[in-house]
C-alpha cells in the first residue's frame, strides 16, 4: 500500500505534516479527515523520484522552462485574469479537491504567459512545503499584499475556499468601480484631444494663409487679430529666434506631461501633491472621493470579515487605498486603535469622509459589526459613484461643447474683422 506525504491544519489552525498509508490520494484525504484535521496537500511519497517520469515531469520540465521566459519588469497580472484564477480555485477548493492538485489544474489550462509563470512556480513551492500564502508572496506582481494576507487567513482558518470567493467577489467589485470611472473620462479626453489636433491645423496650415492676405492689402489688424497671428506664428515656427515650432512642443508635450506627471507620482511630495489637489478639486474631487470611500472600506470590511487583525487589516487597506490623503488618516486610524481608543474619531478629526460614513462606522464599532457595516457603507457608495459618474458624464457635454464653440468663434471673429475692414475700404 503506498504512503502519501500530507499536510493539513488542525483545530487550532496550526499546520501538520505526516504520512498516511491509503490505497488512493481520495482515501487518505478521507483518513487525515478522520483525525481531525484539515488536509491542504495530499501526495504520493514517491511523486519527487517520478519528478522526471511522463506524468509529472513534464509539468516540472514546463515549470522550469516557463519560468525562465522573458517578461516585462513593470507588468502586472491582468485583474481579469487573476478574478478567474481566484474564482476557479474557490471552486475546485470547495469541491474538495487538494490544493496541489487545484492548483496544477489550474496551472495547466492557463495560456502561456506571466500568470502561468507565476503558478508554475507557486505549484513547486507548495509541493515543496511552503504554504499557498507564502509562495504567493513571493510575486508581488501578481498576488498583492491584500490577496496573500486574505489567503493566510484562510488558511488558519480552514476556510480557504470561502476566502477565495469573497476575494473573487471583491476584486470583480473594484474592477466593476474602476471600469466605470475611467468610463466616464475617456469620452471628455478624446474630445479634448482631437479639438487640441484640430485648433493645430487651423494654426498651422490655414491662419498663415489669411496673415499673407492681410499683408498684402495693408490692413490695420486688431488686438485678438494680432494676438492668434502671434500663437499661429508660434505653432508654425515662424517667430524670429524660434527654435522648435510650437506644433512640436504640442505633439510631444501631452505625453510627455503625462509621463512626468507618472513619474512624480512615485515620489512621496510629488504623489501627496497631487492626490490632495485631485481630491479638493471641483466636480472631479467629488468623484474620487466617493471612488476612494467605496475602495477602502470594502477592502477594510472584507479582510475583517476574513479574520484578519484589524490592525494589519488597516495597515494594509491604508496601503492599498491608492491616495495620500485617505493613507494618511487611515495611519491616524491605526494609532488610535492601538492605543486602545476609537476607530471613529481620527476618521471625524481628518474630515475625508463624509459625516455618514463616519457615523455608520462608529455604530458598527458599538455594536462589533464593524465588517458588515464598512461593507453596507461601500455598497451604498457604490451606487452614489454610478450616480455621480451619471451626472458628470451629462455636465461634461455641454460645457465641452461650449469651450469648443468659444475657441471656434474666437478664430471665426479674429479672422474675419481684418476682413470686414478690407471690404469697406475697397468699396470705398
Amino acid at each position: 500500500m503506498p504512503n502519501f506525504q500530507y499536510e493539513a491544519l488542525d483545530k487550532a489552525g496550526k499546520q501538520q505534516k505526516g504520512l498516511i498509508e491509503a490505497t488512493s490520494s481520495d482515501e487518505a484525504i478521507q483518513r487525515i479527515k478522520l483525525q481531525g484535521f484539515y488536509p491542504t496537500s495530499v501526495r504520493e511519497q514517491k511523486t519527487k523520484k517520478s519528478a522526471a517520469g511522463p506524468s509529472d515531469g513534464g509539468s516540472t520540465k514546463k515549470a522550469k522552462s516557463g519560468g525562465g521566459g522573458v517578461s516585462i519588469p513593470f507588468m502586472k497580472v491582468s485583474p481579469k485574469h487573476l478574478t478567474t484564477f481566484t474564482r476557479q480555485l474557490s471552486t475546485l477548493q470547495d469541491a474538495g479537491l487538494p490544493l496541489l492538485r487545484s492548483l496544477q489544474i489550474l496551472e495547466q489550462q492557463q495560456k502561456p504567459g506571466l500568470l502561468k509563470n507565476v503558478l508554475q512556480s507557486v505549484v513547486e513551492d507548495v509541493q515543496g512545503g511552503s504554504s499557498l500564502s507564502d509562495a504567493m508572496a513571493k510575486h508581488p506582481r501578481a498576488f498583492n499584499i491584500l490577496y496573500t494576507k486574505m489567503v493566510a487567513a484562510g488558511e488558519v482558518g480552514g476556510v480557504l475556499d470561502v476566502i477565495l470567493q469573497r476575494l473573487a467577489e471583491f476584486m470583480e467589485k473594484a474592477q466593476r468601480l474602476k471600469r466605470k470611472v475611467k468610463g466616464a473620462m475617456i469620452y471628455p479626453a478624446m474630445v479634448i484631444i482631437v479639438a487640441v489636433a484640430i485648433v493645430s491645423g487651423i494654426m498651422y496650415f490655414i491662419i498663415p494663409k489669411f496673415v499673407e492676405i492681410f499683408q498684402d492689402f495693408g490692413v490695420n489688424l486688431p488686438g485678438l487679430t494680432v494676438f492668434l497671428m502671434e500663437v499661429s506664428n508660434w505653432v508654425a515656427g515662424n517667430r524670429p529666434g524660434q527654435g522648435i515650432a510650437g506644433i512640436v512642443w504640442i505633439v510631444f508635450g501631452i505625453p510627455g506631461a503625462f509621463v512626468l506627471y507618472k513619474l512624480l507620482k512615485l515620489t512621496k511630495p510629488g504623489k501627496a501633491l497631487f492626490d490632495t489637489l485631485f481630491l479638493y478639486m471641483p466636480i472631479v474631487g467629488k468623484l474620487l472621493r466617493k471612488t476612494t470611500i467605496a475602495r477602502f472600506t470594502r477592502t477594510l470590511g472584507t479582510l475583517i470579515t476574513a479574520g484578519v487583525p484589524i490592525l494589519e487589516a488597516i495597515t494594509i487597506t491604508k496601503e492599498t487605498s491608492g491616495n495620500y490623503v485617505f493613507e494618511k488618516a487611515l495611519g491616524k486610524v491605526h494609532d488610535s486603535i492601538r492605543e486602545g481608543e476609537s476607530f471613529a474619531g481620527p476618521l471625524r478629526d481628518a474630515k475625508v469622509c463624509d459625516a455618514l460614513v463616519v457615523n455608520m462606522i462608529d455604530v458598527g464599532e458599538e455594536t462589533g459589526d464593524l465588517d458588515t457595516m464598512l461593507l453596507k457603507i461601500a455598497d451604498n457608495y457604490d451606487e452614489e459613484v454610478d450616480t455621480a459618474v451619471a451626472s458628470l458624464v451629462s455636465l461634461i457635454e455641454p460645457l465641452l461643447i461650449l469651450f469648443l464653440g468659444g475657441i471656434v468663434g474666437l478664430i471665426v471673429v479674429a479672422m474675419f474683422l481684418p476682413l470686414v475692414e478690407m471690404i469697406n475700404s475697397l468699396s470705398g
